[in-house]
């Protein structure tokens, strides 16, 4: 039997019941949406048994808007100033033959640790469309399939031991820290597997979740407005024993344990040394990365770093110049750190965007140096979890205007990803009526498929 009594009373309560009751504040709500429903999980078939594990967390880096491929991972030196742009030279890496784009030169440094995939494709060039289809191998229909971190936290949890109180509040799936908001998630599985997205900024004196704990003021401070609250709740006091309150009421003191009892230090990364916060990078996405790290080694299975401001139409170049240090010296420390943590191998980075930029810089007005959306073909970097370093996947033209070799489409990457991670592509996933939908798509959905990444596994 539970040590927590109110997971019994949440099971009395219909999805749509939990959503009407107005004192669920928006962290709250999803703590309580993991505890809805039947449980989805389940042991494979001997007909469908899962490959080994050898990935126990992923670490997704999305750059939102689009990062282009020729600045990064694939630059085009010689195809010419009308592609490159001023950003004409490149850093030769750690491996031999393998280069990246010049402002990455912390990157350059760890090519032995990690693989970038050069042809990366699915013709889409609408921001909506090309994240639900990035993220979950499909093309938006009838079904609204979910993201890889949903399905990741449904079929590959590791059940806690009873009593363990403070893994079983940090949440499995997390985003840092705006939510993606460009598809749902966690599709047909519904509400209990939505990430939890913190909001606040991890580079803060005080990270905080918002609408949970205010950042300028002390722990004690807290608890005294909780228990003002409480004083003044006269309406909970009238409804005594109401179902839906004792959810909403479960929920909220989950949510305050998880940031004010021993499991929300996850979230402080005061005690982390300054050195190594500062190789990070004292900023958003820097120190975004050092919580991801702490998150997957207190249990967290599926963290997405959400980081804007890559839909670069205008000024790209400019823009290009502040994003991609910080990017290069987040992401790099964080392969670093993972690596020297012996936490690597069972830890999978991806860094990916929706799609990629056009080859061709806009030079004409009113763009002044701008690259468009741009789904032909662009890049990833995939680093642990079982997949081999210092490879290059695929080929890009030689302006990297499409495909030349070894296409690469999202639902291959994605059954890669689900392979390493001990979940098997080609099992059912648990659809609520019972009906058949495999985990990765195939040819005969209609979807192009490349074939898994066995290249670099």
């Amino acid at each position: 039997m539970s040590s927590r009594p109110w997971i019994s009373e949440l099971g009395m309560l219909t999805r749509r019941q939990v959503l009407r009751c107005g004192a669920l504040n928006g962290a709250g709500l999803l703590l309580a949406g993991r505890l809805l429903g039947s449980d989805l999980t389940r042991k494979p078939t001997s007909a469908e048994a899962a490959p080994p594990v050898k990935a126990k967390a992923v670490i997704q880096v999305w750059l939102a808007g689009g990062p282009t491929h020729i600045d990064t991972f694939d630059p085009k030196p010689e195809a010419g100033s009308d592609y490159t742009g001023p950003l004409r030279s490149t850093a030769p890496t750690n491996v031999a033959g393998i280069h990246i784009g010049e402002l990455l030169p912390e990157l350059s440094k760890l090519a032995d640790k990690y693989s970038l995939l050069r042809s990366v494709t699915h013709g889409q060039n609408g921001h909506e469309t090309a994240s639900y289809l990035t993220q979950t191998g499909r093309m938006p229909g009838r079904i609204v399939f979910p993201a890889m971190g949903a399905v990741v936290t449904a079929l590959n949890g590791t059940p806690k031991a009873e009593g363990s109180e403070q893994e079983e509040l940090i949440p499995p799936y997390v985003v840092l820290t705006s939510p993606q908001g460009r598809f749902s998630e966690a599709g047909f599985l519904g509400i209990r597997y939505k990430p939890f997205a913190t909001g606040g900024d991890p580079n803060a004196s005080r990270f905080a979740v918002e609408g949970i704990v205010a950042p300028d003021i002390s722990d004690q401070q807290q608890l005294e407005r909780r228990q003002l609250l409480r004083g003044l709740n006269s309406l909970g006091k009238e409804l005594a024993g109401n179902a839906e309150l004792a959810v909403a009421a479960a929920s909220r003191e989950q949510a305050y344990s998880l940031m004010l009892g021993d499991a929300g230090q996850v979230f402080n990364l005061s005690g982390e040394d300054d050195e190594l916060r500062r190789r990070y990078g004292r900023n958003k996405f820097g120190q975004s990365c050092l919580a991801a790290r702490r998150l997957i080694e207190n249990g967290s299975k599926f963290v997405t770093i959400n980081d804007g401001g890559w839909d670069t139409h205008k000024n790209h170049f400019q823009a290009m110049r502040q994003k991609l240090p910080i990017l290069d010296r987040g992401l790099g420390t964080l392969i670093a750190d993972l690596a020297d943590r012996g936490l690597l191998d069972s830890t999978i980075v991806w860094c990916i965007g929706e799609f990629g930029r056009t080859p061709k810089v806009a030079t004409e007005s009113p763009w002044n140096g701008g690259r468009h959306h741009f789904g032909s073909v662009f890049s990833s970097l995939v680093a642990g979890g079982g997949f081999r370093g210092g490879h290059v996947v695929g080929e890009s033209s030689l302006r990297g205007e499409h495909v030349k070799d070894r296409p690469i489409y999202p639902g291959d990457l994605i059954g890669t990803m689900y392979q390493l991670c001990g979940i098997d592509p080609e099992a059912s996933l648990p659809h609520p009526r019972g009906d058949f939908v495999r985990a990765t798509p195939g040819a005969d959905e209609g979807m192009n498929t490349g074939g898994r990444l066995t290249e670099i596994i």
